[in-house]
Order: structure tokens, then C-alpha cells, then sequence
């Protein structure tokens, strides 16, 4: 089995008279080891969102993390791997808040909340249709996810909340651009609705409008 590497300089020898410094131990160890890695998914999650796949560098992210870079590829095998890594659970949180039971509208305010509560996942997701990143793009959002939103959206358009004129794939297309529109266009934003993309008085202004528009998608007259 492959050994961490030694990413910290040779200590010198104790002072005549000092006790020796403990050894750390195995969970020492692995609780520095853990650390490390978290404080590398933290920093590349920061870099990615601010620069995209391609304007990442791995020194800055190690920079970032306060780690050597050599962890990255011990850790994640790489620039991808760590791409990769920082979304893996977010197929779980995606199914949580797309809840086919709820109400579009609480689906959408769902949406919205996480998105305040932490853009750099939004921010990914508007790089990847920026920039087109290549194979680590694709596992931002599958073709799984996609089939399930639509399959989520006609079931919304059985009970009603959605006007049988109205294409599921339209409508999923436009509650994701209203959903990220706060984090790409924050400037025209706060010009249009005189409140700051991010506070609280914007979410609370932006979700109800939010709601209020998609209660009335089932009403839209031909």
C-alpha cells in the first residue's frame, strides 16, 4: 500500500536535556491525514468556482489549503479526480431538494436557498456551460439527472402546476436560469430590484416572486 508523503521538513535533533517529541499515532495521523484532504476539497471548491476547470491550478489550491501539492495526486490522483471528488455528493443533495412530492415552487425555493447559502456550486455549473471543461464536466450533472428532473416536471404537469401548452424541458431550462440568474448577472440584479444578490432581504424578495410566478404556470391562458 502507497505511503503518504513526507510533505513536512526533517525535524532537528532536541536540545541536551529535552524529552523527544511523541511520535504521533496511527489516529493522530489519519485526523491530520483527513484534515489535509478536506482543507484541499475546501480550497479546490474555492478555485474552481472562481477560475473554472481549466483557470484552476493546483499549486494555488494547495496554496489555498496550505498543503504541498503532491497530497493532490495522493489524494484525488490529480487535477480531475479533485474536480471530480468535490461533487460526489451532490447527486445526494440534488434528490433531496428535487422532492417529485413537493410543490415546484418549494422545489425551486429549495433550489434557491442552497444556492445563497453556498454560489460556489453554481458558479461551477455556470463555468462548465461557459467553458465546456471536457470529460470532468461530465460529472457535474449527468444525463440521470436531466431524466429525472423532466420525469419530476411532467409529474408536476399531471397535477396541474404546470399548463399542458408548456414543454417540461422549456420549463426546466427556465427555472434553472432564474435560479442561477442572482449568482451570473448580480449586478443587474441589485440595478433591477435595488437589494444586494446574497442578503436576506434579496432572498426573501427574489423566492417569493419566484413562488408567485410558478404557482401561476398552470394558469397560463393560450
Amino acid at each position: 500500500m502507497a505511503t503518504e508523503p513526507d510533505t513536512t521538513a526533517n525535524s532537528t535533533p532536541s536540545a541536551a536535556g529535552r524529552r523527544p517529541r511523541r511520535a504521533p499515532s496511527a489516529a493522530d495521523r489519519r485526523r491530520d491525514a483527513e484534515r489535509s484532504r478536506q482543507a484541499l476539497l475546501d480550497a479546490a471548491l474555492d478555485e474552481f468556482a472562481a477560475k473554472g476547470f481549466d483557470g484552476a491550478r493546483v499549486q494555488e489550491i494547495a496554496d489555498r489549503a496550505g498543503v504541498n501539492k503532491q497530497l493532490i495526486t495522493y489524494y484525488f490522483g490529480g487535477k480531475e479526480g479533485l474536480y471530480q471528488e468535490i461533487q460526489r455528493g451532490w447527486p445526494a443533495a440534488e434528490a433531496e431538494r428535487a422532492d417529485p412530492e413537493l410543490p415546484l415552487e418549494e422545489v425551486a425555493a429549495r433550489y434557491l436557498s442552497a444556492v445563497r447559502e453556498d454560489p460556489r456550486p453554481a458558479r461551477l455549473l455556470v463555468w462548465r456551460g461557459l467553458t465546456g471543461s471536457g470529460a470532468a464536466t461530465d460529472y457535474l450533472e449527468g444525463a440521470d439527472t436531466v431524466e429525472a428532473d423532466l420525469a419530476n416536471l411532467a409529474r408536476a404537469q399531471e397535477r396541474g402546476e404546470i399548463h399542458p401548452d408548456l414543454d417540461p424541458a422549456f420549463v426546466r431550462i427556465a427555472v434553472t436560469g432564474m435560479i442561477l440568474a442572482p449568482v451570473m448577472l448580480p449586478e443587474t440584479a441589485l440595478q433591477a430590484t435595488g437589494k444586494q444578490p446574497g442578503s436576506s432581504e434579496f432572498e426573501e424578495y427574489y423566492s417569493g416572486q419566484l413562488r408567485t410566478l410558478l404557482r401561476l404556470l398552470g394558469r397560463v391562458s393560450p
